[in-house]
C-alpha cells in the first residue's frame, strides 16, 4: 500500500489526509501539539480555530460561497464538520470552535488508514510529503523550508478578535439585527450591534490611536509587515478619522430599532459557540495591551461592563514565496514528490486553506498511484486561488483570499454586478463538471453549486 507523510494537522493537513486516504493512501499524519504549542494555540485539537469563528459567506453567488460549493462537491471534510458545529451567523458560514475541532479531531483518529503522530518533525522526509504547516511552522522546519527554497521568507502579522460572554452585553443598548435584512423585527438577527453617535466614534478612535500596544519581540520586528486583511483595528484607526466608520464599523444596513435611525457606526458582534454564551468582537483583531483592551473597548456603548474571555492578540505569520517554488499542482517544483498546502503558500482565509488541502491530497494520491496530478480549470475559485500562487508576480507577492477578481473575465461584458457574478458562478460550475466528466475516477461528492 502506498504512504503518504502530511506535516500539519491544521484545516488543510486534516483536509489533505482525508482526501488522500479516500484513495486507498496510508496517512502518517504528524501533529507537534501538545508535545510543543505554538504561541497562538490553546488546546491540543486538530482544526483548532485561532482567529475568527467565521469560515465566510455562504451566499451561493459570492467568492467565498462558490469556493465552499466546490469544496462539497470533492466531499470536503471541514465543511462536513462546519455543518455538523454550525451556529447562526447570517448568510456566512460560522461554527463553534469547540465542537468543529472536535469533530475533526474524532474523524481523522477513527479512520482506518490514517495514524495521527503527536511529535514535531523537523526535517522534511526524503518520501512522498504534504507540508501543511501552516502560518505558525516550527524554526527547525522552516530552516528546512528555507534551505530547500533557497529564497527569504515573507513575513506578515495576523491578529485574533476578543471574545466576550454574551450576558455581560448591555442589551438595554446593544440590539439584534443582521445587514440588509428586510424581515428583522425587534431584537431578532444574528449579530448583536452596538450603535455609536459621532462623538462616541470619534472617542473610540482617539481610544485606540493613543491605547499603548505591547511591544514585538525582535525575531517578530525584522522584516515584518502587515497583511492587508488583517489590520489591526489600531493600526486601521490611524488612518483616519473615518477609516473604521467605512471598515469595519460601517452602519449601512443596520438600523437602530430604538430611534428608526442608521447610527453613526456600529460595533458588531458574532456568536462564538453553540450555547450563544461567547460573542466576538468583528473586525476588533488587535495587538493592544490586554489593560488597554478592556478600557478602550468598554467605552463601546452596551459593552460597558463587558466581561473578556479571550482578549486580543498577534503573531507572527510566515509564508512561502510560491509563484518562485509551487506549480498549480501545488507540487514543489523541483521535488515532484513534495506537495505543499494551507497558509504557509499563501493563501487566506480558513476555507482557502482548507481547499487546497483537498487539492494536495488528490494529487499527492494521484501522484502515488502512477497518475499526472492535475490542475484545476482557473474559472473554478480552487483553480483560480492555485494559478494565481503560482503564478503571481514574485516580488508583490502577498497573500489573497478568494475573490472573484482572481477569476478570467467573462465572454459577455456584464454591467450588472449580481448578474456577473452569477456568471462567474455559473461558468465555474460548468467548468468543474467538465473537468470531473473527463476525469471518471475522482471520488467526489454531490453537486452542490
Amino acid at each position: 500500500m502506498s504512504e503518504l507523510s502530511i506535516i500539519g494537522g491544521g484545516l488543510a493537513g486534516c483536509e489533505a489526509a482525508w482526501q488522500a486516504a479516500k484513495y486507498g493512501i496510508k496517512i502518517s499524519l504528524y501533529e507537534m501539539r501538545p508535545t510543543r504549542q505554538t504561541p497562538a494555540h490553546t488546546t491540543d485539537r486538530l482544526a483548532e480555530l485561532i482567529c475568527s469563528n467565521s469560515l465566510g459567506s455562504d451566499a451561493p453567488d459570492s467568492a467565498p460561497g462558490l469556493l465552499k460549493a466546490e469544496m462539497r462537491h470533492f466531499d470536503s471534510l471541514i465543511l462536513q464538520a462546519a455543518t455538523d458545529s454550525a451556529v447562526p451567523a447570517g448568510k456566512a458560514l460560522a461554527v463553534d470552535r469547540t465542537k468543529f475541532a472536535d469533530v475533526i479531531t474524532q474523524r481523522i483518529e477513527s479512520h482506518s488508514l490514517i495514524t495521527l503522530h503527536r511529535e514535531e518533525v523537523t526535517q522534511i522526509p526524503p518520501t512522498p510529503t504534504i507540508i501543511a504547516t501552516g502560518p505558525l511552522t516550527s524554526t527547525a522546519l522552516a530552516e528546512q523550508l528555507a534551505n530547500l527554497a533557497g529564497k527569504e521568507y515573507l513575513y506578515f502579522y495576523d491578529a485574533v478578535s476578543p471574545i466576550v460572554t454574551a450576558d455581560s452585553i448591555n442589551m438595554e443598548v446593544a440590539y439584534r439585527a443582521n445587514r440588509y435584512a428586510k424581515d428583522n423585527q425587534p431584537n431578532e438577527g444574528d449579530y448583536i450591534n452596538c450603535p455609536l453617535d459621532k462623538p462616541q466614534y470619534e472617542t473610540l478612535v482617539k481610544s485606540l490611536c493613543e491605547a499603548e500596544q505591547i511591544t514585538l519581540r525582535q525575531f517578530e520586528q525584522e522584516d515584518s509587515h502587515f497583511f492587508e486583511m488583517c489590520l489591526p483595528i489600531e493600526a486601521l484607526a490611524r488612518r483616519g478619522e473615518k477609516a473604521l466608520a467605512f471598515g469595519p464599523l460601517r452602519p449601512v444596513g443596520l438600523i437602530d430599532p430604538r430611534t428608526g435611525r442608521r447610527p453613526y457606526a456600529v460595533v458588531q458582534l458574532r456568536q462564538d459557540n453553540l450555547a450563544a454564551t461567547l460573542y466576538n468582537i468583528v473586525g476588533f483583531q488587535t495587538n493592544l495591551k490586554w489593560s488597554e483592551q478592556q478600557r478602550v473597548f468598554q467605552t463601546i456603548p452596551g459593552l460597558e461592563n463587558a466581561e473578556f474571555v479571550r482578549y486580543g492578540m498577534m503573531h507572527r505569520n510566515t509564508y512561502l514565496n510560491s509563484p518562485i517554488l509551487l506549480e498549480p499542482t501545488l507540487q514543489w517544483r523541483t521535488r515532484p514528490d513534495l506537495f505543499l498546502a494551507g497558509q504557509i503558500i499563501g493563501v487566506e482565509g480558513y476555507v482557502g486553506n482548507a481547499a487546497t488541502g483537498i487539492l494536495a491530497g488528490l494529487n499527492a494520491a494521484r501522484w502515488l498511484q502512477g497518475h499526472p496530478p492535475l490542475t484545476l480549470p482557473p474559472t473554478t475559485m480552487l483553480g483560480a486561488l492555485c494559478h494565481y500562487i503560482s503564478r503571481a508576480e514574485p516580488k508583490h507577492f502577498q497573500p489573497i483570499k478568494a475573490n472573484f477578481g482572481l477569476l478570467p473575465p467573462l465572454a459577455e461584458n456584464i454591467r450588472s454586478k449580481q448578474l456577473r457574478y452569477q456568471g462567474y458562478v455559473g461558468r465555474a460550475w460548468h467548468d468543474l463538471a467538465e473537468f470531473c466528466y473527463k476525469h471518471p475516477n475522482l471520488r467526489i461528492g454531490q453537486n452542490t453549486i
